[in-house]
């Protein structure tokens, strides 16, 4: 076996906090890679590390211009993970090395774990759990629960989890509504969105008329914290706002002053804009935030086919040059072996 650009077949694991990739490295080690674990976030820790490497096998790690820059041997920098802003994509694209994601391994898990904050919320599960603790048995919520059938869930990402979601939510709503700036409006579109049940509107239209908005987009330069004070204050009052999509996309602090002055119902969170949470942030503790531990994906399932489809990114592209799941098609090969 030999490789045009005589890379050597060595495989770097920066972090995967505590995920078995057993499987995955096994899939390595047949494909002949040497498979190494740093178990690091640190900088300078991973650029040593992967100094003779081709690939980058990332978990949490940030990956920025200057460590792509300094690890000149790696053609290839494999997430575990559908997001990709921990990796400076448009550095290591100039350098011609791939960037993979993981698509469709939790499709199900996060749509789902949307749905529960969703209901769990509107149904006023955590006061009632509360009260009845408290011995309150007959104390009810100030906030009157909303009839479903009469609400509008709304949607803004239209992917594959927005659009399972939409599935599982269309029975409960009485309308689904969405938005994507991504996706292109064509007569194939219109016809998927017709059969999903999903009317496509435009932004301030998805804000204003949902009474459930629930967020799927990627964490990009034009995303971040677009979910500021003057979006919730375009959002109906006494709506209830749910993300399960990547915490930078909202201002935790403008969340907070919505829920305190009322205009917010509830926010139901699987991600925060700093995780772990940091002592004293704005949402954490609030009576109407709902929050998990950015654990939407997970399922026995699903975290068995993140280590496998990662993993199996970096032995397609060994063996025909190219990955499943690029981030951004290359105009040719990185690496070929032949």
């Amino acid at each position: 076996m030999s490789t045009s650009n005589s890379v050597a077949l060595r495989a770097v694991y920066t972090d995967l906090d505590g995920t078995d990739f057993s499987a995955g490295r096994e899939l390595l080690t047949a494909a002949g890679f040497e498979v190494s674990y740093l178990d690091s976030q640190d900088s300078e820790t991973i650029i040593a590390g992967a100094q003779d490497a081709s690939a980058l096998l990332v978990g949490y790690a940030q990956i920025t211009r200057e460590m792509i820059e300094r690890m000149p041997t790696v053609k290839i920098i494999a997430l575990m993970s559908m997001g990709f802003n921990n990796v400076d994509v448009d550095a290591a694209t100039e350098r011609g090395i791939w960037v993979t994601t993981i698509v469709g391994a939790a499709t199900e898990e996060v749509a789902v774990h949307a749905l529960t904050l969703a209901l769990s919320l509107t149904r006023g599960i955590e006061f009632s759990r509360r009260a009845v603790e408290a011995g309150q048995w007959n104390e009810r919520d100030s906030l009157v629960q909303p009839r479903l059938s009469e609400c509008t869930f709304g949607l803004m990402g239209l992917g594959r989890i927005g659009m399972k979601l939409a599935e599982l939510a269309r029975p409960l709503f009485g309308e689904i509504i969405g938005y994507d700036p991504f996706i292109p409006d064509t007569d194939e579109t219109r016809e998927r969105f017709v059969a999903a049940g999903v009317r496509r509107v435009d932004a301030a239209t998805v804000r204003s008329s949902s009474d459930v908005l629930s967020l799927h987009l990627p964490l990009t330069a034009d995303t971040a914290a677009m979910v500021d004070a003057a979006f919730l204050g375009s959002m109906k009052p006494l709506s209830y706002l749910i993300n399960v999509s990547r915490g930078g996309l909202v201002d935790s602090s403008a969340v907070r002053d919505a829920l305190d002055s009322g205009h917010l119902a509830g926010a139901g969170l699987d991600v925060l804009d700093v995780e772990p949470p940091l002592p004293g942030h704005p949402l954490v503790g609030h009576s109407r935030a709902l929050i998990t531990p950015h654990i939407a994906y997970f399922s026995g399932q699903s975290e068995a086919e993140y280590v496998r489809m990662q993993a199996q990114n970096v032995v397609s592209w060994a063996k025909r040059g190219t990955p499943d799941t690029p981030l951004v098609p290359l105009a040719a090969p990185s690496l070929s072996i032949h």
